[in-house]
């Protein structure tokens, strides 16, 4: 693939694939399953909120996960083809 020089300043503009996608898609699901688990682990713990146990802690958090994937997957059908963001 040639390669085009850019005036220095001038930003390189992004160029969106499936696998750009995936990658957005993945990393969006592995943060709100990590984030969730995170909370949902200090408000059962130090916060002692309520009572969860490990296993417990973790289908929460990936019942989050799960819902992080279907809006990317309906993200893609609704908006950018090559994004899981519902906006641009």
């Amino acid at each position: 693939m040639p390669s085009i020089d850019f005036p220095d300043g001038v930003p390189v503009p992004l160029i969106k694939t499936a696998a750009t996608y995936a990658v957005d898609l993945a990393e969006r699901v592995l943060a709100t399953f990590v984030v969730s688990a995170a909370g949902v682990a200090v408000a059962a713990g130090p916060a002692d909120m309520f009572h969860a146990s490990f296993w417990e802690t973790v289908a929460a958090a990936g019942i989050a996960a799960a819902g992080s994937l279907v809006k990317g997957v309906l993200a893609r059908a609704v908006g950018d083809k090559n994004s899981a963001s519902l906006t641009n």
